[in-house]
């Protein structure tokens, strides 16, 4: 089971950054191999949550599959956590957490998951670490493009 954890520090907000990544309609408009995405069933929680069902459309190379999650949304605290609901994943789980820090904020990044497809499974092993640090370095430049001149 592949897993993945960073941190990095981005001259923005933690705000700014915790927004970025909530947006997920926006994701196909810079993350890699998203194609789609969709949200819907937005509820929130007495605990000053969000929860959001979130469903991605990933293309790479001959593969494209469609996934389901639940997001967690807690603003006040600066995170964001999403399990798998349905799809191509026997489990799936990631979370952001963003806070702010002296120049800017710290982005703590963090996904588990195993595909039940044993073929696109070895696939991803292969380029996985690479691509977590793409997907991670997506974020960073589409902050940029928002907030550079803020």
């Amino acid at each position: 089971m592949p897993t993945h954890q960073e941190t990095r520090t981005v001259p923005y907000t933690a705000r700014q950054m915790y927004d970025l990544v909530a947006d997920v309609r926006g994701y196909p408009d810079f993350l890699p191999w998203c194609a789609a995405a969709r949200v819907g069933g937005r509820t929130l929680r007495n605990n000053g949550s969000e929860l959001v069902r979130a469903e991605l459309v990933i293309s790479f190379k001959v593969f494209r599959e469609r996934f389901g999650s639940r997001v967690v949304l807690w603003p006040d605290e600066g995170r964001i956590d999403t399990e798998y609901v349905d799809g191509p994943f026997r489990h799936m789980r990631s979370n952001w957490a963003f806070s702010d820090v002296e120049r800017g904020c710290e982005v703590d990044f963090f996904v588990d998951f195993e595909m039940k497809n044993p073929l696109l499974q070895g696939a991803v092993r292969v380029v996985f670490n690479e691509a977590m640090h793409r997907v991670v370095r997506a974020f960073e430049r589409r902050a940029a493009e928002l907030y550079a001149d803020r």
